[in-house]
């Protein structure tokens, strides 16, 4: 059904020429009000037509006002007011609507005697309802009524109520319109930074963002300006890749964008209706050169420091309106921060290692920064320090502990082993038994030339009784070789009992697992070095030895004993290096000074060779300048 066929005059309780009712006359009032609520094209028009209908379906109503603000927060101002030729007399409603905002609940009072100026608001009552919107104030509407009883005053409470809800719709409608240009922009914005991100290069960013902007804004140009050395440098317009032969038009462009951040603030030419008095000639001069009707240029910041502008330029029939600059406004919130960084990671990499310590000197010189300062100043102390101090220059070198002598225990001839006494780490006498060889066949061979001996003897005997000379000759000949035999068999025998050489321990050798097992004359039983004669052999690093010379004194710590050095000093060094490891060493000898008792030969540890005293500095980094030299040395013509 049409609100508008609607007849909610209650007829009978309205008199014809009572305050607020039309007189008939062809036309129903109530449908052509009905018909402009429909019809409404604006919020104005909307809330008018609403407050006449809502007067009108209200017997005894004489005036009222509608009043409308931001929510809990206001100022409340008036939006529309009934009937139209009496709006200024209904200014006496703001008292009542004031504490019906207040109180947060629809009220009713009685006209003040004093303040009635007209015999006929004596007894008059004023009613308010605030108009909420989940839990929040959007505004109020207070009338003017004739008396009313309690019984009465519920039902106006009860249609005031049944009607807000209109307001309500208005309002929600505002609100979801709102949601709707805040997320169209946001969606702008983000598109418009998803452009900057695809590039990697600043140019390119910044072309395709002006062209971007300048389609999605409807602009015929959009100009991308950063500032450098004071002044904006103009680094790209939309729709074109090179401007430089555009110069007139660059300059202009560069000198509004300077006028612009001058001010510090949007520049919009032809102005918005609310816009401050702001400086655009360079504005007007831009559009009058270059046929640019409407100018938008807006400053691009990062952080609270100016870096740029955005300069947008429309024909004259399109001008920007304020919802237009305030997208503008936005885009330039977001993708100045963008901007920079792309503008400063497209630099040279000197440009970058010079702004950096410009920026960094700035903060060591100027306010604040007090951390850095201190670091700075710690920094420079040590390296001051290090530089002047000096410290003990030492050659480290991988050490091993050597016998003076070693002295090898032998095989004297092939045989078998039948017991050993000692084995490797065990401490020997000079001349104790720590092996003994088989001798079972060196005694049968003896007892067999024994016997030839003698039968030799005998024959040699009776040879000499005879006088053949000739047979004299030959056992003779025979007798001296089985003597020979005997004796060589007497001195095997003697050496199957092996002797230590000497006091001292054995180093290498164990045969307590090879009993029964056969030895070839020669072969290295066991191999006993002293306990009182050291030698330390210094594996030197080919780039350490050039420092090192016979005499020069050390320490040497061994890993049985980290907290006991023992100095040495350095006998010889072997002019021949061997590889280990991937490096190149030279074999150096070194004598201890004393020799403690619990030192044994093979022990390893590290040695330090005493050079002289250099800079601290020098110490910790003469490797890594040796090894930039050799690299140099080694890639330079």
């Amino acid at each position: 059904m049409d609100p508008a066929n609607l007849d909610t005059r209650p007829g009978s309780e309205r008199p014809d020429g009572e305050a607020g009712v039309a007189p008939r006359s062809g036309t129903d009032p109530d449908r052509a009000l009905w018909a402009e609520f429909a019809d409404a094209a604006s919020a104005d028009a909307f809330c008018q037509a609403w407050l006449a209908l809502q007067c009108r379906m209200i017997p005894g109503v004489r005036g009222g006002v509608l009043l409308l603000g931001a929510p809990d927060q206001g100022p409340f101002t008036p939006v529309a007011a009934w009937p139209e030729p009496r709006r200024s007399k209904i200014q006496h409603l703001a008292g009542v609507a004031e504490r019906a905002l207040r109180e947060r609940q629809g009220l009713l009072q009685e006209r003040d005697v004093n303040r009635a100026a007209d015999p006929a608001d004596l007894g008059a009552h004023e009613v308010a309802y605030p108009i909420q919107v989940e839990g929040r104030i959007h505004g109020v509407i207070a009338l003017d009524l004739t008396t009313r009883s309690p019984q009465e005053f519920q039902e106006v409470l009860r249609r005031l109520h049944w009607g807000a809800a209109w307001i309500e719709l208005l309002v929600r409608r505002k609100e979801a319109l709102a949601e709707i240009h805040t997320k169209e922009r946001l969606q702008t914005v983000l598109d418009l930074v998803a452009t900057l991100a695809g590039e990697t290069r600043f140019f390119a960013a910044a072309t395709g963002f002006a062209t971007d902007l300048a389609t999605r804004l409807g602009c015929e140009r959009v100009s991308v300006g950063c500032v450098r050395g004071g002044h904006v440098r103009i680094r790209a317009v939309s729709h074109s890749a090179q401007f430089g032969k555009h110069s007139n038009l660059i300059r202009a462009i560069g000198h509004a964008m300077d006028e612009a951040l001058d001010q510090a603030a949007t520049v919009v030419v032809p102005p918005l209706s609310d816009q401050t008095v702001q400086v655009t000639r360079a504005h007007e001069e831009l559009g009058r050169l270059h046929e640019a009707g409407a100018i938008c240029t807006v400053p691009l910041r990062s952080g609270t420091r100016q870096i740029g502008a955005l300069t947008f330029e429309r024909s004259g029939d399109r001008p920007f309106d304020a919802q237009t600059v305030e997208i503008c406004e936005a885009i330039a919130a977001v993708s100045g921060p963008i901007l920079e960084v792309q503008r400063r990671e497209d630099r040279w990499l000197i440009t970058k290692a010079a702004d950096a310590a410009v920026t960094t000197l700035r903060h060591l010189v100027g306010p604040h920064h007090m951390a850095l300062k201190l670091a700075a100043l710690i920094v420079t102390g040590l390296v001051a320090f290090f530089a002047l101090a000096q410290g003990d220059y030492r050659v480290n070198a991988k050490t091993v502990l050597e016998g003076q002598v070693l002295l090898a225990v032998v095989a004297p001839f092939d045989g078998y082993i039948v017991s050993a006494q000692v084995r490797a780490g065990d401490l020997v006498l000079d001349g104790q038994q720590v092996a003994t060889l088989d001798d079972r066949e060196l005694r049968l061979e003896s007892l067999k030339w024994k016997s030839q001996h003698e039968q030799f003897r005998k024959e040699y005997n009776q040879a000499l009784a005879q006088r053949e000379a000739a047979q004299v000759e030959i056992l003779s000949a025979q007798l001296g070789q089985a003597r020979a035999q005997l004796a060589l068999l007497e001195d095997k025998l003697s050496k199957t009992r092996l002797m230590a050489p000497m006091t001292g321990v054995v180093v290498t050798g164990d045969l307590s697992q090879s009993l029964g097992s056969p030895v070839e004359r020669g072969e290295v039983l066991f191999e006993v070095a002293p306990l009182d004669a050291y030698r330390v052999i210094l594996q030197v690093d080919e780039r350490d030895i050039r420092d090192v010379h016979v005499g020069q004194t050390g320490q040497l710590l061994l890993s049985s004993f980290p907290n006991e050095p023992v100095p040495f000093t350095v006998e010889k060094i072997t002019p021949v290096s061997t590889a280990e490891e991937g490096r190149n060493y030279f074999r150096v000898e070194a004598v201890l000074s004393h020799a403690p008792d619990r030192l044994r030969p093979g022990m390893e540890g590290v040695g330090k060779i005493d050079i002289d005293r250099r800079h601290l500095i020098w110490i910790w980094t003469h490797e890594i300048l040796d090894g930039v030299r050799l690299a140099l040395w080694k890639w330079l013509p």
